[in-house]
């Protein structure tokens, strides 16, 4: 499936930008975890989902451990995490309090830009291909038209289908959890 793109309006009546129409991403689910140890071990993996789970858990757990010791964690040609403060400032630097001025902790993630797995902006714009929701939303809407007058989209008429005249089930897109945005 393509990466979906909503387009939207800027509503913010104080920015430069008012008015005008940007594109976000929309996500249809958020893969838990769990599911992506699972998926992991369905790749012709020797090891079930329960050792994946296992091996993935020790792996974040370790990963935090070094951060918090000051460390950046590269990992392999992903990325490399790093923690990040925002901070509020003050005019002398004795009189700057850590507990005080350090407002928040952010944990921030490099993507690698090496030549075998190049995840930069532009490496993964000319990887991915774009659908427009809307065009989806559109043909979803076709689709379920054409099952219920028992054609499909090329006109063949499918009411003689096991389903008893239903036609075909929607197979357009993934599940959707929770606010996807594509309403």
């Amino acid at each position: 499936m393509p990466v979906l793109i909503k387009v939207y309006e800027n509503k913010i009546k104080n920015s430069a930008a008012y008015g005008r129409h940007f594109g976000r991403v929309v996500s249809t689910q958020t893969m838990t975890y769990q599911e992506l140890c699972k998926h992991v071990s369905e790749h012709n993996s020797v090891y079930g989902p329960d050792v994946c789970l296992g091996v993935a858990n020790k792996l974040q757990a370790c990963i935090l451990e070094q951060l918090l010791e000051g460390k950046k964690v590269q990992f392999g040609e992903l990325g490399t995490f790093y923690l990040s403060v925002r901070s509020s400032s003050v005019e002398k630097a004795e009189d700057y309090n850590l507990g005080v001025n350090i407002k928040g902790l952010f944990l921030c993630f490099a993507p690698s830009r090496t030549d075998v797995s190049n995840l930069s902006s532009k490496m993964l714009k000319e990887k991915a291909t774009f659908m427009n929701v809307k065009d989806l939303m559109e043909s979803k809407g076709k689709k379920k038209a054409d099952d219920a007058t028992g054609t499909d989209t090329t006109g063949t008429d499918t009411s003689s289908t096991e389903t008893g005249g239903g036609g075909t089930s929607d197979t357009g897109g993934g599940s959707t959890g929770g606010d996807s945005g594509l309403g």
